[in-house]
């Protein structure tokens, strides 16, 4: 059985300890995740030329899209001041490339999985606000995640998920057109989906950290293989 591609946009990094440059990288745990989910996942650059930013030409041979975690997208596009200290890897060139993809397989109706702060790209995108700064992290945080109707399009088949997260930022207000379909205690939004042409979710947390013991995790990424495979 032929496996669907699975694009990733890669995240620019400072250092990379195999490079003499700084480096382009996406995790290895979540490549993969991706291949033991029977996808075939591979790495494209971002760019801001219109070659780089031509999705429809890029995308040809592609089934899905994964939008993975990252640092963080400059405030100012989602109407925020950018100098709050606690703002890291910043990259203009970065958030474009993800933008216009994401605005391009919503459009286009590809489906599509964002991670951490892929989910917060999707909802910047689609209008929504991000807190610059929780006032408590949710780094090294591992917690339950409720799941409420809607949420069986995660493919998860479960009221609930333990969930692995890493982050300091969240949605704020949502982006038009998503629906919560999954929350933490203590109130961070921790999954969407996108009334899109084709299936499009959002989570907050990182399935990658813990799908090899975690049959939700797995269920999750078969969803977005499953539906890659029917593109």
């Amino acid at each position: 059985m032929t496996r669907p591609r699975i694009a990733i946009l890669g995240r620019f990094t400072e250092s990379a300890s195999a490079l003499r440059y700084r480096g382009l990288v996406s995790s290895r745990a979540l490549l993969e995740y991706v291949w033991a989910a029977g996808g075939d996942p591979m790495t494209l650059l971002p760019g801001n030329d219109a070659d780089a930013l031509d999705w429809g030409a890029r995308l040809r041979g592609f089934e899905g899209v994964l939008l993975p975690g990252g640092g963080d997208i400059r405030p100012t596009r989602y109407g925020k001041g950018d100098d709050d200290p606690t703002l890291y890897d910043m990259d203009d060139m970065q958030d474009e490339s993800d933008f216009t993809l994401t605005r391009y397989c919503l459009e286009q109706g590809i489906p599509m999985l964002a991670v951490c702060r892929g989910l917060h790209v999707l909802n910047v995108v689609t209008g929504g606000t991000l807190v610059v700064d929780m006032p408590d992290h949710h780094r090294h945080v591992v917690h339950d995640v409720a799941l409420s109707e809607g949420s069986d399009a995660l493919g998860i088949t479960d009221s609930h998920v333990t969930a692995s997260c890493y982050h300091h930022q969240a949605i704020e207000r949502v982006g038009d057109g998503l629906t919560v379909v999954g929350m933490s205690a203590d109130g961070v939004v921790e999954a969407v989906v996108a009334d899109a042409k084709a299936w499009t979710v959002g989570v907050q947390w990182h399935p990658e950290d813990t799908y090899a013991a975690d049959e939700h995790q797995m269920q999750l990424m078969k969803r977005l293989v499953g539906e890659a495979s029917l593109s």
